[in-house]
């Protein structure tokens, strides 16, 4: 134990070895529901639930236990909710990719990351898009992802008049949809020590009463449908993004998406760290993080091990801030919770039965959603470039069903923007290089 203690440094920041465990388990629960969200959306894009399960399960374990060991930070990485998102609906879906072109661009989005990390280029990267853009991206995604859940849960369909309509009522599978949304939605307005937990408890609940009403023989409820062997697919998601990493050097416009996956890491782990880092007393005297290049490390590791077992980009949770809040100073707690992950593979019978229904996990994609809306608030309105920047980005991402988009618009609007108002010398070159590339992607595209 007096080992344990000065690894950590558990005295020195004013914990106990008691505390962060249940820091680390509090974190858990917080973020387990991307074991059964993770595989539901990546799924949509064709690729075997199991073996994203597992997939998600290692790479979770390995990037957190990393940031515990390695970093000694009390924070918990999976896979990013918004860029599972691009890439399932946006590359896979909406580009036409294969999941394996695109674990193969996540792949090399990590490498390059991790590389970044031993360099002073990481500061250069993350200072170098205005701070209202980052939370302009953010927010969009967040509307992005609150779309894609109402979509799956039917509550939102098409139309082809008015494009978009409300979804029929009247099914089963669509009440028990909404019937969770509402129910997370109570939980999280609760102002108690529960709303912590309004992702997890909203899916076991609502699980619980679709079983309940299959069995009463109401059509289209969840159920037990997966067993262990579905665990053998993993076989397929394991080393599949080597059959992809052809077409990236072979299609010019996979570096586009692999850019994507890039920036929304850097900046996804970035705004997280600092996030958690002042409530967690992890800020020096300049108000800085100590060892926050190994934070990064542990994050571009994490995307890296997750591309090769079979899942995308991962990163570092804001859901740490729950463990934090519970008293969880040290990489102690991180451990417990990259254990849990690795345990949670034994219990994917129970996991199977929200990962095989939409309705059951939609409320977890709209609770994400509003949560990341509220970067809206930190966006300087009042400046013409960035509030026009903003609103392409924002409605471009709904509107052409790709995150991608929304960046590439958004970059090109306030860089022109900026220009026209004479303020070159406010942008920095990096905003210069990525428009111009922007500008010639879509170009190429439209001649070719």
């Amino acid at each position: 134990m007096e080992r344990v203690k000065k690894f950590f440094k558990i005295e020195e920041r004013g914990t106990s070895i008691r505390t962060e465990l249940i820091g680390g388990l509090v974190t858990f629960l917080a973020m387990a529901y991307i074991l059964a969200v993770n595989p539901n959306i990546l799924g949509a894009a064709g690729m075997p639930a199991g073996g994203v399960f597992i997939a998600t399960a290692i790479a979770s374990a390995v990037a957190t236990l990393i940031m515990g060991l390695f970093a000694n930070y009390p924070i918990a990485l999976a896979p990013g909710m918004g860029i599972n998102a691009l890439f399932a609906f946006t590359v896979v879906l909406g580009a036409g990719y294969s999941w394996q072109e695109a674990l193969a661009a996540t792949f090399i989005s990590g490498m390059i990351f991790l590389i970044i990390s031993f360099t002073p280029l990481r500061k250069s990267i993350i200072n170098a898009v205005p701070a209202s853009m980052k939370k302009a991206i953010g927010a969009g995604i967040g509307f992005f992802i609150a779309f894609i859940g109402l979509k799956n849960a039917g509550i939102i369909v098409s139309d082809p008049a008015t494009f978009v309509s409300l979804g029929d009522f009247s099914n089963p599978t669509v009440l028990l949809a909404l019937f969770g949304i509402l129910l997370a939605l109570i939980l999280f307005a609760i102002k108690h020590k529960i709303s912590k937990f309004a992702f997890i408890l909203s899916i076991l609940i609502t699980a619980i009463v679709g079983l309940i009403l299959g069995w009463m023989g109401v059509a289209g409820m969840p159920s037990f449908t997966g067993g262990y062997t579905d665990l053998n697919t993993f076989g397929d998601t394991f080393f599949a993004f080597s059959t992809g990493l052809g077409s990236v050097f072979s299609h010019p416009n996979l570096w586009f998406v692999v850019f994507s996956f890039l920036y929304l890491d850097i900046f996804d782990t970035a705004g997280t760290l600092i996030s958690v880092a002042e409530p967690a007393g992890l800020l020096n005297e300049k108000g800085e993080m100590e060892n926050i290049d190994r934070a990064l490390m542990a994050d571009a590791i994490g995307t890296v091990v997750g591309s090769v077992v079979g899942t995308s980009t991962v990163t570092s949770y804001i859901e740490s801030t729950s463990g934090i809040e519970s008293g969880a100073r040290t990489g102690l707690s991180s451990v417990v919770v990259g254990l849990l992950f690795l345990i949670s593979i034994v219990a994917y019978p129970v996991f199977s039965v929200f990962i095989n229904s939409s309705a059951v996990t939609s409320m977890a994609l709209v609770l994400v959603g509003i949560l990341m809306v509220s970067q809206l608030q930190g966006i300087q309105w009042d400046d013409k470039p960035t509030l026009a920047a903003a609103f392409i980005t924002i409605i471009t991402m709904i509107l052409t069903y790709s995150i991608g988009n929304g960046i590439a618009f958004g970059f090109i609007v306030y860089v022109l923007m900026m220009l026209v108002q004479k303020r070159s010398k406010e942008v920095t070159w990096m905003m210069y290089v990525l428009a111009l590339a922007f500008i010639a992607y879509f170009t190429i595209n439209a001649i070719v």
